[in-house]
């Protein structure tokens, strides 16, 4: 089957899973949409996520895509679950991919994650994580400032006002002894750095590069990966092109091969 892979997120996040896609299936064309113009998700109600999502769904649909990665942790775990049998494609989550290799990594049973207050309020981690083993003792924290910082760019190692926030949310959380931290937004990888000064010895799991590795497996698997070909990525937004693209290659650890383009992503109804 044809057809480029799908990603969306509701900003730049989303972009850490795009590029491990790429370093994992470099002859897929990617189709990438961020709704700048509606981040945070994270602190919306539970209708307007699974609208959101949607639309972003159809925006991708679009595209003729052959797969949907839900590169956001709000939405796989709030909209996901309603929203997965409306299409006949496969459309994955982040959430069930970053457990897995939590429970996997962790040496003593304790696992914390942090995430929008959406991700956390609904517990989907804990579920998940709780399926792979029911003897793990799971921590989580909502860490609503995190999203608007890493948007602004506000990731880099030395940043004071990002380091402030960081211990305040994780010292209490890594309290109980946690061995293991689910960066529960794909926002939260651009900090990963900070994070580590601040959590040594603590193994950080990013669940754009776990969802994009697994994606990559099952596309492998099933023959529906491209062989041959460069076609590069095509990132959409719902706002600025221009502020988009400023922080883009941090994300991706490379340039972008085409121009950002902005979408009335209202058109898209659900």
């Amino acid at each position: 089957m044809s057809g480029a892979i799908g990603v969306f997120d509701s900003g730049l996040g989303g972009l850490t899973a795009v590029g491990e896609l790429h370093r994992q299936l470099p002859a897929e064309e990617i189709i990438y949409f961020g709704d700048t113009g509606r981040v945070p998700y994270g602190t919306r109600g539970r209708d307007t996520i699974i609208k959101y999502t949607r639309q972003d769904i159809r925006f991708l649909l679009s595209h003729r895509v052959k797969a949907i990665v839900v590169a956001c942790g709000t939405a796989s775990s709030v909209a996901l679950p309603e929203v997965r049998g409306l299409y006949d494609l496969p459309i994955c989550g982040v959430i069930e991919h970053a457990a897995r290799a939590a429970a996997e990594a962790t040496q003593n049973g304790k696992v914390a994650v942090i995430g929008t207050p959406a991700t956390i309020g609904s517990g989907a981690y804990e579920a998940a994580l709780r399926a792979c083993n029911p003897q793990l003792s799971v921590e989580s924290a909502a860490t609503p400032l995190l999203v608007p910082l890493v948007e602004n760019g506000r990731f880099q190692k030395g940043d004071r006002v990002t380091k402030l926030v960081l211990e305040e949310y994780l010292g209490p959380l890594l309290a109980g002894g946690a061995d293991t931290l689910i960066l529960g937004c794909t926002h939260y990888p651009l900090l990963r750095e900070l994070v580590a000064e601040l959590a040594p010895g603590v193994t950080l799991i990013n669940p754009g590069a776990e969802t994009a590795r697994a994606v990559a497996a099952a596309l492998r698997e099933q023959g529906l990966a491209e062989a041959e070909g460069h076609p590069g990525i095509r990132c959409f937004v719902s706002d600025d092109p221009a502020s988009f693209a400023l922080h883009a290659e941090q994300f991706l650890g490379f340039p972008l091969s085409h121009p950002v383009e902005r979408v009335e992503i209202d058109r898209y109804e659900p």
